[in-house]
């Protein structure tokens, strides 16, 4: 079963802030109902009343979820064959009228007849999976996805499952045999019969678990997926999520958690530990390692509860708590010893998703430039008490550090920036202008609103490039679309941003119907609710941001964005705002671009890369394999040695004088976890080719804008 969950486009978030509209305080009318039917009511009176452009739920409606809940559940095409389809078609215009009387009508019979499949298709495979394989019978592999038909009938079905696994187990035998023709050690291998054997074993146990944890997933899980697919219809961006999912959702977006810092996952009929954070409470004790079971949790005062066949997410909910609070775990480890393990929970702050700053000490300019990377605009609005992290603060102190150190000039690097706040985004444009608009924002009925920086600093006002890619969504889009209008920064990077020109906000469904307290809590909705414009008037919706300085990218020639999502909302267009800056303008984009182009042209590594992307968009067209594995053999080694041709395209050092600011080696120095990562990062950012030519690019600024650019000093 695919799952399209809530979480899916949790990064390409924007999240509502700022903004004068406020929800209506008239609650919606649902009638008595178990939970499922006030969920989905409630849900759909929330949309029709709140979502920007909402949809009639008609037989068109009726179509579309229908249509993308099927694919959302058997989007490989494994599970249903044509006659399931048959006996799902007599809903294809009823999904309407059941969402509206809280039925779930078509979900049940698709989940009866999933539930069905599941013990066919089990039996098939461990039929197919318990003799070998004729490993050079001729044939052809072909991947299905949501735009393929639906298997004719079991036969078809059955016969797409053995080559499914056949491909599988000659995939591995093929990396096998590759890796056994390269040793040099005179290590005595299995024989190729052997390994055929072992490899349909460990095929076999890996169904067995994904056949386990499909069966036992919760209701509540696959009913949220049903409701995902209605809310698909309406954009790409809106979505339901029970309340566990959205604590996961605050966790990520605000990059701290409470707990004990361990990631687990299902094994077998226990939990078991697949790493642990380092410099979390969990890593700091010393006793939990990775590979240890979970047997059992006790929570302070109560008795050890036995996690044996217990969700995933129920074993999390019970080992997460609050910092201070401890909790003891049960654990066997991998020598079959039985431990018991008390551990005091903590905040664990997951600093990977903040702001952080380097400075590249370019030699042969004799110019020293600031660099800082922004992964997301993260705020935790739950901690705004001064002791939560906010992206637009966390950059206004990376900037200051940087003037200290008297850079002559900045790369913001955005690049697979999803998203976040828009507060932090309307602060952090101001950093770089005067007072002045940032953002405009329409909601339902056109009614506009500018977010307008109204803080008359300027926190930096020298040279600036903003780095960016095919993944900068949302917020990242807003930055770069306004300092481009302005005429403030030069924008580097792939041929556009992702196109999402659209906000959203979270409702608590709870406060939005009267009653139903046996019910709730019923989950949160995020749904968009307005469409954001850049100060010029244009949107980025679909269309994205197109850097004023294109870059050759290995990935330029796949279809992404916004525009590729199901149902995105229209590119539009409104009246510009009134803006203008005098901070420092650039008058030289020719240029820039014209000497950019002729250092690119000139690149071995920009010309190898642009090679690249040809043999990338090949690599992912693909969807036939041969089944023969001597073919099979043949094909990958033709695939592999194109690819080795560019392993080495970020290999050498671009950036040698990558250096952390004194006032942040310290800390680095005095955590061993943190030095290991600072190392990593500083090694990334050094062989990192755009960057290099966001450097020249802020080197050619300051030869030509030096004297050009009007600056005028602001008060900080």
């Amino acid at each position: 079963m695919k799952t399209r969950g809530p979480l899916l486009f949790s990064a390409l978030l924007l999240v509502f802030a700022l903004l004068a509209a406020t929800l209506p305080t008239d609650r919606v009318d649902v009638p008595p109902g178990d939970a499922p039917s006030v969920i989905l009511r409630t849900m759909l009176a929330n949309l029709e009343n709140y979502h920007y452009q909402p949809v009639d739920i008609d037989d068109d409606f009726s179509e579309r979820v229908y249509d993308e809940y099927l694919n959302d559940v058997d989007g490989a095409r494994l599970f249903f064959t044509q006659e399931d389809i048959d006996a799902f078609s007599q809903y294809r215009h009823a999904i309407d009228d059941q969402s509206k009387a809280g039925e779930f009508t078509f979900y049940d019979l698709v989940q009866d007849r999933w539930m069905a499949s599941l013990d066919k298709t089990q039996k098939w495979y461990e039929e197919i999976l318990a003799q070998p394989f004729d490993l050079e019978a001729p044939g052809t592999f072909t991947d299905r996805d949501e735009t393929s038909p639906w298997p004719a009938d079991d036969a078809e079905l059955k016969q797409y499952w053995h080559d499914y696994m056949k491909r599988d187990v000659v995939r591995q035998l093929a990396d096998k045999r590759e890796e056994i023709a390269q040793d040099t050690t005179g290590e005595e291998f299995p024989s190729l019969d052997s390994l055929e054997t072992e490899f349909r074993a460990d095929i076999l146990e890996r169904y067995q678990d994904w056949f386990k944890r499909m069966r036992d997933m919760k209701p509540s899980i696959k009913r949220g997926q049903y409701l995902n697919s209605m809310t698909a219809v309406f954009d790409p961006h809106t979505s339901y999520f029970r309340p566990k999912d959205k604590e996961s959702f605050d966790i990520q977006f605000s990059g701290r958690l409470e707990g004990i810092g361990a990631t687990l996952q299902t094994d077998d009929e226990y939990t078991k530990v697949t790493s642990i954070v380092v410099g979390g409470p969990a890593w700091k004790g010393k006793e939990l390692k990775e590979g240890d079971v979970i047997m059992g949790v006790k929570q302070t005062k109560e008795e050890m509860v036995d996690i044996k066949g217990m969700p995933l997410e129920d074993v999390v909910d019970k080992i997460r708590g609050k910092k201070g609070t401890v909790v003891n775990l049960k654990v066997r480890k991998p020598d079959g010893t039985i431990q018991n393990v008390a551990i005091e929970r903590d905040v664990i702050i997951i600093d990977e998703t903040y702001a952080k700053s380097l400075i590249i000490d370019d030699e042969e300019g004799q110019e020293k430039i600031g660099y800082i990377n922004l992964p997301s605009f993260y705020a935790d609005f739950e901690n705004a008490d001064g002791n939560g992290r906010f992206s637009a603060k966390d950059v206004e102190q990376e900037i200051q550090k940087l003037k200290e150190q008297n850079v002559d000039g900045i790369i913001l690097d955005l690049r697979n920036n999803g998203g976040g706040s828009l507060r932090d985004v309307v602060d952090m444009t101001g950093f770089f202008i005067p007072e002045g608009p940032v953002v405009q924002v329409a909601g339902r009925g056109s009614n506009k609103e500018v977010l307008k920086d109204k803080d008359r600093r300027v926190q930096y006002d020298g040279p600036l490039v903003v780095l960016v890619n095919q993944y900068s969504a949302s917020a990242s889009e807003i930055l770069a679309a306004a300092l481009q209008d302005y005429g403030r920064a030069v924008i580097v990077g792939s041929n556009s941003t992702f196109g999402k020109g659209t906000v959203q906000r979270f409702i608590d469904m709870d406060r939005t119907i009267a009653g139903h307290n046996d019910v709730k809590p019923l989950g949160t909705v995020k749904l968009t609710m307005q469409k954001f414009y850049r100060i010029n008037g244009g949107s980025t919706q679909l269309r994205g941001v197109v850097p004023d300085v294109i870059l050759p990218d290995s990935r330029s020639l796949l279809e992404t964005g916004e525009k590729e999502q199901h149902s995105p909302l229209a590119w539009t267009e409104i009246d510009p705002a009134d803006y203008s800056q005098d901070v420092y303008r650039i008058r030289h984009m020719d240029s820039l671009q014209a000497r950019s182009a002729r250092r690119v042209a000139a690149s071995p590594t920009f010309t190898r890369i642009e090679q690249n992307a040809q043999r990338v968009k090949r690599q992912r067209d693909r969807d036939s394999y041969p089944l023969a594995l001597t073919e099979f053999e043949t094909l990958q080694q033709a695939a592999r040695t194109e690819a080795e041709m560019y392993e080495d395209l970020f290999d050498d050092v671009v950036n040698p004088g990558v250096l952390n600011l004194e006032v942040d080696l310290e800390p680095i120095l005095a955590d061993e976890s943190k030095s290991a990562r600072n190392d990593d990062f500083k090694q990334s950012v050094s062989k990192d080719v755009y960057i290099r030519e966001a450097v020249n690019i802020v080197e050619d600024m300051i030869r030509l804008e030096g004297t050009g650019a009007e600056k005028v000093g602001y008060q900080e």
